[in-house]
């Protein structure tokens, strides 16, 4: 019997330990932190999920990130944008529904992507042919350094700061 006593304490014990363990990994994994940024423009709820990646020392356009090609828009999942009503970006019409962020950085010019599939793990299964719209804007140079990806939802305009770059895009009905 007590053996058996042993037994169930030194299994429920190794259980305990390797599940903490297997917790302390998980979040060790997740070095940017998941964040959302939500307001209302045009009449319609903006909802933007994302993680948010931190600069670290690290040159991030055109290194970490390269220019001329598709990312993510933060790190981990795909950034998620969700509007709650038909609204124009920049101009052209995005109707409501819930997709993936993507970006493509250049120095002078960017290109915001909304891709029809919003659940994927970065852009490693980027399909162009699910975009639903595509807009052109162009970043700003800031003199301060943003340490970690950030969004904002404003009265009519999402603002994306990273590093040294702002780049925006307008909303409206």
């Amino acid at each position: 019997m007590r053996i058996r006593f042993f037994l169930m304490s030194a299994f429920v014990l190794l259980t305990f330990f390797a599940t903490t363990s297997a917790f302390g990994q998980d979040k060790k994994a997740r070095t940017s932190p998941p964040a959302t940024a939500t307001g209302t423009i045009a009449g319609s709820t903006i909802t933007i999920n994302y993680s948010q990646p931190a600069v670290k020392g690290r040159k991030i356009w055109g290194e970490l990130v390269p220019y001329n090609e598709v990312w993510r828009t933060g790190a981990n999942e795909a950034t998620t944008f969700e509007t709650s009503k038909p609204i124009k970006v920049e101009g052209m019409t995005l109707p409501a529904g819930k997709y993936s962020l993507f970006t493509i950085p250049g120095e002078t010019e960017w290109t915001i992507i909304f891709n029809k599939t919003a659940d994927q793990w970065g852009a490693f299964k980027y399909n162009q042919k699910q975009d639903q719209l595509r807009v052109k804007v162009k970043p700003v140079k800031n003199s301060m350094l943003t340490e970690q990806l950030t969004f904002t939802v404003g009265k009519d305009m999402v603002t994306m700061k990273w590093e040294y770059a702002e780049v925006s895009f307008k909303i409206t009905q």
